[in-house]
């Protein structure tokens, strides 16, 4: 028989399981040690979860919308003019109507196409052209550095609106050259955070690894130092998604944006105004749908910066109670 003095003790238990689990999470092949899918980690964020499904529904209302309501939203009716939001006068009588008897709701629909169709491609071009310039003039160094940031700094001298007010009021107003100049205002924000991270991934190990191998520059840029910049990138964007899209209803609102019988939030706003006190919804609902969507791109794009980023992944993993008072352990430490 074993002596009871051989046994191992009650105390040393939770430090051999505690081993146990390290040497098991250790293995690279180890299920636990597989990054959990992106849904699973949206599900456990409940803002980000709730933040996503709505920018999801603005985007299929943006996309699909325009082809259900047909000319809903351009149809007059005086003898509708300013109802209130009811379930009386049908379903595009919802939200009510505005001074022409047309449906709030339908040029709600109609408005969120405009809206997106003029942030979303901005973003996108103004985050190609600049990220591209920005990874390239980082990882170069020299004289292509200095060139891409003079010329960063020139555009970044004068405020986007500014610069939109201004051609807007010498070119005639309209969705392409509001798309132009929020692309062309809004692409040093992306050279100068692409440019930093590339000029910081450039002396690192496997940067000189490859270009000790031979491997062309451009190799290097897109297979080596965009995957590590990308998230970055992607959370910029979205960030500055809700900057354009408040920028094209500012200019909307103004009165040099998106022309009537074009219909954007903005313009919808603008128009609702000086209805405010006997017809709020005119103006207040196209305002609570700016609002709901730039609230919700910034949640989810604070999401997005953790999800994408290896490093600080984990937190996500936690249960919510134990966020805040995990937050400045590593992941080594938890590990």
């Amino acid at each position: 028989m074993t002596d009871p003095a051989d046994r191992p003790s009650d105390s040393t238990a939770p430090e051999a399981t505690s081993v146990a689990a390290l040497e098991a999470t250790s293995d690279p092949a180890s299920p636990g040690n597989r990054p959990p899918r992106w849904w699973l980690l949206l599900g456990r964020d409940r803002a980000a979860a709730v933040a996503a499904v709505i920018l999801a529904l603005v985007f299929l209302i943006a996309l699909f919308g325009r082809l259900f309501i047909g000319d809903q939203a351009i149809r007059q009716d005086l003898g509708a003019s300013l109802r209130p939001p009811s379930l009386d006068h049908g379903f595009y009588g919802l939200l009510g109507t505005d001074v022409l008897g047309r449906s709030v709701l339908a040029r709600l629909i109609e408005a969120a196409g405009t809206t997106l169709y003029v942030a979303v491609p901005a973003v996108l071009c103004s985050l190609l052209i600049g990220s591209a310039l920005g990874l390239w003039a980082g990882y170069h160094g020299g004289w292509r550095e200095n060139i891409a940031m003079r010329v960063a700094d020139v555009i970044l001298s004068f405020p986007s609106l500014l610069i939109a007010v201004v051609v807007l009021y010498v070119f005639a107003p309209s969705a392409l050259n509001i798309v132009l100049i929020l692309a062309i205002a809004r692409i040093p924000v992306y050279l100068r955070t692409a440019r930093a991270e590339s000029a910081e991934l450039r002396s690192r190990l496997f940067v000189d690894a490859a270009r000790t191998f031979g491997t062309p520059s451009r190799n290097i840029i897109y297979r080596h130092i965009l995957p590590i910049a990308l998230p970055t990138l992607l959370t910029v964007a979205t960030l500055d998604f809700c900057f354009v899209m408040l920028t094209e209803s500012s200019l909307s609102f103004l009165g040099i944006g998106i022309q009537p019988p074009d219909v954007s939030w903005g313009l919808m706003v603008a128009q609702g105004r000086q209805y405010l006190q006997t017809a709020w919804w005119i103006a207040v609902l196209p305002g609570i749908a700016i609002v709901l969507t730039t609230v919700s791109a910034t949640v989810l794009a604070a999401w997005v910066r953790l999800a994408t980023d290896p490093a600080q992944r984990w937190r996500l993993t936690l249960p919510k109670k134990r966020r805040g008072a995990r937050a400045a352990v590593s992941p080594e430490v938890i590990a």
